[in-house]
């Protein structure tokens, strides 16, 4: 995820900033990391940085629907890091 992290330093600021956050889901660690800009998906990632699903943004704000109870299953939100600029 630090990889991941410095490439967004790398980037050029998103409206939002991005955020970058950790969470417990169905027993292993994820990762969001938000959209840079409206109607985009906000991804869910594994420890490996694969996509797992979009559990919110897009078109409606409820994400791609391939894990709809992540807001109610995932635990232990944690901010990792979010652009300061």
């Amino acid at each position: 995820m630090q990889a991941k992290i410095a490439e967004l330093k790398k980037s050029p600021k998103q409206n939002p900033p991005a955020a970058v956050y950790s969470y417990l889901y169905h027993g292993q660690v994820v990762y969001t990391i938000s959209s840079n800009c409206c109607d985009q998906f906000n991804y869910l990632y594994d420890k490996d940085l694969n996509i797992i699903c979009a559990p919110s943004g897009g078109f409606t704000g409820r994400g791609d629907g391939r894990c709809p109870d992540f807001a109610a299953n995932a635990t232990q939100e944690h901010l990792l890091w979010r652009d300061p600029r």
